[in-house]
């Protein structure tokens, strides 16, 4: 069976086609980073309208490219959120109103979901069961993973996201949109002068947050020089202090569940410095660490594709209503 994954969750329009024994057959992703970038973040509307203009013709493309049809085309599956409410409508409407001409059903997919289930389309993917640290834009989550659809939520944010502090923070440091890739290329400059808190690391518990390493590096940088050097030495200091406190608090989740198999998905997954860190631990710990490829790091039809795959084999298809949802906590699935 074919699988259509349609993914319009932010800025970025992704659509690929998921085959039950040939695997990942082909993807496409369109950014809208440069249209954004103009504004310093995302426009909510900008961000619909432009994947109103964009998707239909990466789903022809797709098909085209994929020597497919229409007629091969099993189930849809589509993001139906977490994300910006616009965005999701888009693929959710575009989804319903295929799958009704087609004739075939749809799939919704939870987002975050499907980052955890990113590594799933590598050669050699982490076996059940695991812990996974699903770190993007709007999200940090620790979670137990007995198996597809099995979660246990670990431990959260309970302010910012690491995705989101690492765009606050280059953006008070001048730094252009997006601005956690660009604090990232800046902290390779950066020499070890400054040390960051690693928060809610001297207490129990696997919550995160993120907004403190935001203010005490807003304070640092006032009372500094503000030169080029000031910035890329606050920068590595942010960065350390983010990939050390997601490594002492996935060492504790490892240890609390007894697990030995850690995987890392989402857009802040593809940061070298966190991948560094995680995996020094996860060798130290005598476990394994997974993560998807760079380019299913950030969001992506392909992982939709195979989290609907996933979900259509449980039989969870969807009628005909249009199922959005901006907020949607993982534990509700």
């Amino acid at each position: 069976m074919y699988i259509l994954g349609i993914e319009t969750s932010c800025d970025e329009t992704g659509v690929a086609i998921y085959h039950s024994q040939r695997g990942l057959i082909h993807h496409l992703l369109y950014s809208q980073i440069e249209m954004h970038s103009e504004y310093g973040g995302v426009v909510p509307e900008l961000a619909s309208r432009d994947h109103i203009r964009k998707l239909i013709p990466l789903v022809k493309q797709l098909l085209l490219e994929s020597e497919l049809t229409k007629t091969d085309i099993t189930a849809i599956a589509y993001t139906a959120g977490p994300g910006l409410m616009g965005a999701l409508l888009v693929g959710a409407a575009t989804a319903q109103s295929l799958a009704f001409a087609w004739n075939i059903p749809t799939v919704v997919v939870h987002h975050m979901e499907g980052h955890l289930l990113a590594p799933m389309l590598e050669e050699n993917p982490p076996e059940f069961p695991f812990v996974a640290l699903l770190i993007s834009g709007g999200h940090t989550l620790l979670v137990k993973v007995a198996s597809v659809g099995n979660y246990v939520l670990l431990g959260e944010s309970l302010d910012d996201a690491a995705g989101e502090a690492f765009d606050k923070t280059a953006k008070l440091l001048g730094l252009n949109y997006p601005g956690g890739v660009k604090l990232s290329e800046l902290a390779k400059f950066g020499q070890t002068r400054f040390r960051f808190p690693r928060p809610m690391t001297d207490r129990p518990g696997l919550d995160f947050s993120f907004s403190g390493l935001k203010t005490f590096a807003l304070n640092t940088f006032q009372n500094s020089e503000k030169t080029h050097q000031d910035k890329a030495d606050i920068a590595l200091a942010f960065q350390n202090a983010v990939a050390d406190t997601l490594a002492i608090k996935c060492r504790r989740a490892l240890q609390q569940t007894g697990l030995k198999i850690l995987v890392v998905a989402g857009g802040v997954s593809a940061n070298s410095q966190i991948r560094t860190t995680l995996t020094e631990m996860l060798e130290k710990e005598n476990g394994q660490i997974f993560f998807p490829r760079p380019e299913f790091c950030t969001d992506n039809g392909a992982m939709i594709a195979y989290a609907g795959y996933q979900r259509f084999l449980f039989g969870e298809t969807q009628n005909l209503e249009i199922f959005a949802r901006p907020r949607w906590a993982m534990s509700e699935l």
